[in-house]
């Protein structure tokens, strides 16, 4: 039997050796604020299985183009044969499913649908991943500089916060979309119709994100350690780079997480309208266009690709809410 500690003496005279008898090396050991936000979001099931979800769909839009030659896939190929030309549907049930073809063919050219959703994800990505970039780094600078610096400039950028978000975004990208279609700046076809669509839907976005960062800017700016380093003689621009940016990674992360599913869903609404990706070229909202006119003779290829966007969106936003709870506990 241990013998119990002296208790003559003070408490700051106990040595630390003995208030630590017995404990493990893992209960003491100090863990890193990367460290406990993975261990709570380890614990979200829901999260865990979007952000796994969100990997496999990013791999499938990297590697769509291997994937495809490796398995012999075009999503362009026409399989007359396979449609029936009395009922302008594919032969069989199921809308054609086979082995060759497990999730159909199109019920216009017999194309194969999963190649053309293989092909539409990564447009689908790219656009909303392009946008959310250009609108998270438009977002940051102008939030960062209205909060910190607050009087004329904090004036003048919420107002032109307020004049973006009153604009109508789907009227002007509906009407510059259709003015661009033959070509400008040197570039056309689809190489000019994603860079339209990634600058109308970023640039118009930035508002979003820039009243989140400008309003925790204006708390973080009253903090001690930004109090400390103007007390050292640091100027703004040192402080912004250093000192509040890196505490304003969660919210930005959390918030571009879930603006990806927002700017996917803008970028299948315009090619469903006809003035996003146009054909030949796969896209997800292109082909839900052209189903709207045939999903009475084949259901089948409607519901495809509205699955692969229900899915996507879905995802990102399970990633996106279990991202925010383990970076900020509080908002729970």
């Amino acid at each position: 039997m241990t013998a119990p500690l002296e208790t003559t003496g003070s408490a700051a005279e106990v040595p630390p050796e003995a208030v630590l008898t017995g404990a493990k090396q893992s209960q003491i050991e100090g863990r890193s604020l990367g460290q406990i936000a993975w261990t709570r979001f380890k614990r979200d099931k829901l999260a865990v299985a979007g952000g796994v979800v969100v990997v496999l769909l990013i791999l499938l839009a990297v590697l769509s183009k291997p994937i495809q030659w490796a398995f012999g896939l075009d999503p362009n190929e026409f399989h007359q044969d396979l449609i029936d030309p009395a009922l302008l549907a594919p032969k069989g049930a199921w809308g054609g499913m086979s082995w060759e073809h497990p999730l159909g063919v199109d019920p216009q050219y017999g194309r194969d649908i999963l190649s053309r959703i293989i092909e539409g994800s990564w447009v689908s990505l790219l656009v909303a991943g392009g946008a959310t970039l250009l609108s998270v780094v438009i977002g940051v600078i102008m939030g960062v500089t209205a909060g910190f610096y607050g009087g004329w400039a904090d004036s003048l950028i919420s107002r032109a916060m307020d004049v973006f978000l009153a604009f109508p975004l789907l009227l002007f990208a509906i009407s510059i979309s259709a003015s661009l279609q033959d070509g400008a700046f040197g570039m056309s076809g689809l190489p000019l119709r994603i860079s339209v669509l990634i600058f109308v839907i970023g640039f118009f976005s930035w508002p979003y994100m820039g009243r989140i960062v400008r309003a925790q800017t204006l708390s973080l700016r009253e903090r001690e350690f930004v109090e400390a380093a103007k007390s050292l003689g640091a100027r703004g621009p040192f402080i912004l780079i250093r000192e509040l940016l890196p505490n304003l990674i969660a919210p930005i992360l959390v918030y571009a997480t879930l603006l990806i599913p927002t700017n996917i869903l803008f970028e299948a609404g315009l090619s469903f309208l006809g003035v996003g990706i146009s054909p030949p070229q796969a896209s997800w909202g292109g082909m839900l266009s052209t189903a709207t006119d045939l999903y009475q003779a084949d259901p089948q290829y409607m519901i495809v690709p509205g699955l692969a966007i229900f899915i996507t969106v879905l995802a990102f936003n399970l990633l996106g809410d279990g991202l925010r709870d383990a970076l900020d506990p509080r908002s729970k």
